[in-house]
């Protein structure tokens, strides 16, 4: 009992030095065992609670509020979960045998070289191109609600107006062929001759660089997001 007592004097001392206020030891008649204790709080204690720094609102999000949801668009990439279940396993072997690329806009694009699909300055289909279009013609039907567009391109020789119409009659030309897959849907093309290369048409030095006009002159198979209504 004696141990208890010196200890509740020594509380009450600690408790004063923290408060820097005058002190006094009292000593108590009645064991703290037997004494009822409750916590009551400060008057003019400071208020506290837990808030972000520059912010005036407790528990809330700086700036403005933010949830958790799902970016504009499929989430998926090659937007699968637009694919019938059935479909899937196919739908990726036809992705991957097409070399099929995506863009920041979730198009995804399908591009055919034209020396395979077309003889020299011509826009008729050979006949070894139709192995290259039925696939393509099958990975549209995994896309059913897709718009579709069909975009010629050619390499830097000629002239800008010839080429132009040289890739759109190739534009048309597959797409007449893919009309059947589309199961109805528009198809939209566009000749864009020799405007988006995507490789260098010359090299450094100014010869001539036929890889890279070979790598021009192709046709993009375009599956357009859902919603986005493609240039005619």
């Amino acid at each position: 009992m004696k141990g208890r007592r010196a200890l509740a004097g020594v509380l009450l001392m600690s408790c004063a030095l923290a408060a820097g206020a005058e002190y006094r030891v009292q000593r108590s008649a009645t064991p703290l065992a037997d004494t009822p204790s409750r916590f009551v709080p400060q008057a003019d204690a400071p208020r506290s609670e837990l808030r972000p720094a520059g912010t005036g609102s407790s528990f809330g999000p700086a700036g403005a509020s933010s949830t958790f949801a799902p970016a504009a668009g499929p989430a998926t990439r090659f937007r699968l979960a637009e694919v019938p279940p059935a479909r899937l396993a196919r739908t990726r072997e036809l992705l991957d045998t097409l070399q099929a690329r995506e863009t920041p806009q979730q198009a995804i694009v399908i591009d055919l070289p034209a020396d395979v699909l077309f003889d020299f300055d011509k826009a008729e289909l050979r006949a070894d191109a139709q192995a290259s279009l039925a696939k393509a013609a099958e990975l549209l039907q995994s896309y059913a609600n897709a718009p579709i567009a069909v975009r010629g391109h050619t390499d830097a020789k000629g002239s800008e107006a010839y080429n132009d119409a040289l890739s759109l009659r190739r534009a048309q030309a597959v797409a007449e062929r893919l009309r059947s897959a589309a199961g109805g849907r528009a198809i939209a093309t566009e000749g864009l001759g020799k405007r988006r290369p995507v490789a260098p048409n010359q090299h450094a030095d100014g010869s001539d660089d036929p890889e890279g006009r070979q790598r021009n002159r192709r046709v993009e198979i375009v599956i357009e997001a859902p919603g986005t209504r493609p240039a005619s």
